[in-house]
């Protein structure tokens, strides 16, 4: 059950109604998630600043980590709406489970962006070193460290907002893992 409405475009302020109006045209719809930070006269377009944000952690990699901090934070909502995007990128169902999981055995690279990403969120920043020296190992960068961390930030904002609202996931659900 929704805690807040969601709201539509006649709800919101005119900033946000031209935010509504570029969204719908760049994805056919502005989803829920969207939607209810425009309650604020500033998130929508400060996150949608951030998420846009140039960065070094791109495509595939960005959707590791949103699947990762996703999984790690039971946000059902991002959950679905990664699922399909990784899905998009070319992650079969079989690596975004995977993906969820933590790990990525499918490829090194990403495996170790997985398993990093996951401790960070699950060690709330606190980093078990060993595990920064395997990402450096599997050929990323100090500066792929530092954006793998704002983009953990940037899904973590998402997470904790569809946590705290539950409005109604309008993409088709993830998949539950194995227990």
């Amino acid at each position: 059950m929704s805690l807040i409405n969601v709201p539509t475009r006649d709800d919101v302020s005119p900033a946000n109604q031209a935010l509504f109006d570029t969204l719908k045209k760049n994805l056919g719809k502005v989803p829920n998630l969207y939607a209810t930070l425009a309650h604020s006269d500033t998130a929508l377009g400060a996150y949608l600043a951030l998420q846009g944000a140039k960065s070094t952690i791109e495509g595939k990699a960005r959707e590791v980590v949103n699947l990762v901090v996703s999984q790690a934070n039971a946000c059902e909502y991002c959950l679905a709406a990664h699922t399909l995007i990784g899905k998009m990128h070319g992650f079969s169902d079989e690596q975004i489970l995977e993906i969820r999981r933590g790990t990525a055995g499918f490829d090194p690279k990403l495996d170790a962006l997985a398993r990093l990403v996951r401790n960070i969120v699950l060690e709330r920043g606190h980093a078990d070193p060993a595990l920064v020296d395997a990402f450096f190992a599997a050929g990323w960068t100090r500066a792929n460290l530092v954006d793998a961390i704002v983009a953990v930030g940037d899904k973590t904002v998402t997470n904790f907002l569809h946590g705290t609202t539950r409005v109604p996931i309008d993409f088709p659900p993830a998949p539950l893992l194995d227990a």
